[in-house]
């Protein structure tokens, strides 16, 4: 039975951050999508989560963890969640949570979650507190 892709998965923790749809350029040998194809979602996801803790430049930190659950494949509607866990002063948490909706039966598989440290940076790359006024 098909799970409908929108019931219960965006909550006041978690919101829809980056939706994308998986090509066939996007394959490794096996013929499933590149995990560097799903870390470039994460990050992107990750600015978009940051962005609601402060409107300035955030670059990403590092990414602590990820942990590929099962693998995407070509066709997939790739649907990332996304929340802040941690905020300091001048970086934010980030969970990310992937989820595909697959092609041939819209079945929802969580694939992969991501957590993430963003940065706040000014136009020089230098760290600065989220909570200041805009830089952009």
């Amino acid at each position: 039975m098909a799970t409908n892709p929108r019931s219960d998965t965006q909550t006041p923790d978690r919101r829809l951050a980056l939706r994308v749809m998986t090509r066939p350029q996007d394959t490794n040998h096996y013929g499933t999508i590149f995990g560097g194809v799903i870390l470039s979602a994460i990050d992107q996801a990750g600015f978009v989560e940051a962005r609601h803790s402060g409107a300035h430049r955030w670059v990403t930190a590092s990414i602590e963890r990820v942990d590929f659950l099962a693998p995407v494949l070509v066709g997939d509607i790739v649907n990332l969640y996304a929340c802040t866990t941690r905020q300091g002063t001048k970086s934010v948490t980030i969970r990310v949570d992937v989820e595909a909706e697959r092609y041939h039966n819209s079945e929802v598989v969580p694939v992969t979650s991501a957590t993430m440290t963003m940065v706040a940076v000014d136009a020089k790359g230098t760290p600065i507190p989220f909570r200041s006024l805009s830089t952009i």
